[in-house]
């Protein structure tokens, strides 16, 4: 931003007129379709992230993968292959991310893309473990940096009585990406199409999603609210006229005159912005929310075929309920798309945590198909609500200024939580089986349940700029 648009009496103007026009913009086709744009963007990265469980009974199959000590870092290759991703989340959530509020959410959301679809295919022509856990850690970078800009882009490009719905549908359209990795490798992972592993064809097919980036970057504007930010407020300006002209011929009659508010210009966001109050509690809270909610949601989402296998399920059979289950992905979502504005997302990630906490408890006792893929269900529909509530809530709590850098410095604590509990994980397996495994995962689920009851603030229906101030 320059020196001039940080004095110019009438920028705070400008930019709290940006945020209200776009908060008066009815839930018309044109905006669900820049937010179904930037879901196919979630969905290449959702892919990469959960191929863990996936493709790592091929990998140990063809001997590449070992188990136990026999693995390259002296532990299950599985774990290891684990800890490598979510290494890479952390350093590109927690380091890079606020590149996103230097340079913009467009730019970004596309240098990402690109970045882990590139590494994603070079992981995939890789021989040995070392070298596809280094490849790893280089794709879980990009997906870092990916995450958190989708996050902050979505939640400012539609209007505050939307949000909520916007990411739930957002997820329902990342989260096809699960049975769709699932079957993929359900189908694959046991054979060698052309000579080939069919864990690597799982793989590979990242590299299709390359051919969309150019198509998706042309069609997604910049953020509005980033530019007035950024004091480029006829850039802004342009945008949003577009925008809104789209939105009254999908409405059929002129727009709402928007709400009179105060806004104030922020200018280039630092690191210690991030802990002025209220921003300091937010940051803490979401820090101890994101260490324990990770071990729940991939503590079940990357090990649900070992968990399986783990009651007695053969490998063959793990893969075939793991594709089943993995349907509730995308399923949970959509089901809450009408619902998602009614509640406050503190309390939607309360009762999914809740829910998750009941079932992983039953889905211990389970010895029969019937009632492992059941109760593997709802676990999975209360990980995927937990998922778009808790990822609308935390890019709602911080201003446009340095809404990419803190979302992504408290969201990285999740991937290095599970960095450490894949790990964790692996041993629990090993040492207390399926059982043990879901007890610290239920126990997890309780602290977060009780992070957000008590620390959290109300944000429904609220403008993003009222949130950040109040």
């Amino acid at each position: 931003m320059t020196a001039s648009a940080l004095i110019a009496p009438h920028a705070p103007i400008r930019a709290a007129s940006i945020s209200a026009r776009i908060d008066r913009l009815p839930a018309v086709a044109t905006l669900w379709k820049l937010v179904a744009l930037l879901s196919l963007g979630g969905f290449f990265e959702l892919y990469d992230l959960f191929q863990t469980a996936y493709i790592s009974p091929g990998l140990i199959k063809e001997g590449i993968f070992k188990v136990g000590a026999a693995g390259v870092f002296g532990v299950a290759d599985q774990a290891a292959f684990a800890s490598a991703t979510f290494l890479g989340l952390f350093l590109g959530a927690s380091v890079l991310s606020p590149i996103a509020d230097r340079f913009g959410r467009r730019a970004i959301f596309t240098f990402a893309l690109v970045w882990y679809t590139v590494a994603t295919v070079a992981m995939g022509l890789q021989s040995s473990a070392l070298a596809i856990i280094v490849m790893r850690f280089l794709v879980g970078i990009g997906l870092g940096v990916e995450l958190v800009t989708i996050d902050t882009y979505l939640a400012e490009l539609v209007p505050k009585r939307m949000r909520s719905a916007a990411f739930a549908f957002a997820f329902f359209v990342q989260f096809l990406s699960v049975p769709a990795v699932a079957l993929m490798s359900w189908w694959l992972v046991p054979q060698a199409p052309f000579g080939y592993s069919g864990w690597r064809w799982v793989v590979i097919a990242s590299a299709v999603f390359a051919l969309f980036v150019w198509w998706l970057r042309a069609r997604l504007p910049e953020s509005p609210r980033w530019l007035a930010q950024q004091g480029r407020f006829d850039e802004a300006e342009v945008i949003l006229e577009s925008i809104e002209a789209r939105c009254a011929k999908d409405h059929g009659k002129p727009l709402d005159s928007p709400e009179r508010q105060a806004l104030s210009i922020e200018g280039i966001g630092r690191f210690a912005d991030m802990w002025q109050p209220p921003y300091r509690r937010r940051a803490l809270m979401l820090i101890v929310f994101h260490v324990f909610q990770a071990i729940g949601f991939f503590g079940f989402g990357n090990w649900l075929p070992a968990l399986l296998s783990g009651q007695g399920v053969s490998v063959t059979h793990s893969l075939m309920y793991a594709f089943i289950i993995t349907l509730a992905y995308p399923l949970g979502p959509l089901l809450f798309v009408k619902f998602a504005n009614r509640f406050e997302n503190k309390w939607q990630i309360v009762g999914s945590a809740l829910g998750a906490m009941c079932f992983g408890t039953l889905f211990a006792l389970q010895s029969s198909a019937l009632g492992l893929i059941v109760c593997g269900v709802m676990i999975t529909f209360c990980n995927a609500w937990l998922s778009f509530a808790y990822h609308a809530y935390q890019s709602e709590l911080f201003p446009t200024n340095i809404r990419a850098r803190a979302v992504g410095f408290c969201y990285s604590f999740s991937r290095l939580s599970t960095v450490f509990s894949s790990l964790l994980i692996g041993w629990f397996l090993e040492e207390l089986g399926t059982p043990g495994v879901l007890g610290f995962i239920v126990v997890s689920m309780l602290i977060v349940i009780m992070t957000i009851a008590r620390f959290g603030p109300r944000t429904r229906n609220l403008a993003l700029e009222d949130i950040a101030h109040e």
